[in-house]
Order: C-alpha cells, then sequence, then structure tokens
C-alpha cells in the first residue's frame, strides 16, 4: 500500500527558509504524481506545488511561485519542498500526497496522504 511520511516542518522567520521532505513507500515512483498541499488554521485545504517524478514537470501556485522549489530524488523515492522567502501567511500543516497519473493541484485527485508537517513562519 502507498505510504506517505512528510517531515521538515519547524518555525522560521519571515524572510528565512525550510525544507520538506516526503519520504514514499509502497509504490513505484514514476508511476505517481506528489503534490503538496497546506491548510492554515480555519481555511481550507489549498494546492500548492506537485511534480511528475518521471519526467521532472513541476506545477506551483501563484502564491508561492518564484518562492517555493519542488523537487524529487527518484533513488530515494524522496519529495523535496524547498520553501524560500517564507511569509508569516505561510504557515500551515503542509501535506504531501499521492495519485496515479499526472499532477494535479486539486485534492480531491490525491487518493494517498502523508500525516503533515506543521510549518509556523513568525513575523
Amino acid at each position: 500500500d502507498v505510504q506517505l511520511q512528510a517531515s521538515g516542518g519547524g518555525l522560521a522567520q519571515a524572510g528565512g527558509s525550510l525544507r520538506l521532505s516526503c519520504e514514499a513507500a509502497g509504490f513505484i515512483f514514476t508511476d505517481y504524481a506528489i503534490g503538496w498541499f497546506r491548510q492554515a488554521p480555519g481555511k481550507v485545504r489549498e494546492g500548492v506545488t506537485s511534480i511528475d517524478p518521471s519526467d521532472g514537470s513541476t506545477y506551483y501556485a501563484n502564491s508561492v511561485k518564484g518562492r517555493f522549489t519542488i523537487s524529487s530524488d527518484n533513488a530515494k523515492n524522496t519529495v523535496y519542498l524547498q520553501l524560500n522567502s517564507l511569509k508569516p501567511e505561510d504557515t500551515a500543516v503542509y501535506y504531501c500526497a499521492a495519485k496515479r497519473g499526472t499532477p494535479s493541484m486539486r485534492d480531491g485527485y490525491y487518493d494517498s496522504w502523508g500525516q503533515g508537517t506543521l510549518v509556523t513562519v513568525s513575523s
């Protein structure tokens, strides 16, 4: 079965950086797309970025373009999310998720989810 383990969250100051990791197991990594989503307190979950590990194609929400970078290490079955120039509004629980086929920024298309990792950005 598909297993996802997200890690790397923590506390950062505005303008700082963090790197999140999503370690995958139980499936052929390059057959799936991996997405990162986040949910801030009192808000709906939103798509942040997604990647197709088979060809490296990536997609970003406008709110994070130029600040966040998604990448994959296929040898390690791991997707990374580099968060730079963090803002207080980036504070949220970040989740990684997997779906067969091509990436999507819509959470409803993903059927396997990691446990979430909290990112807190102080002003």
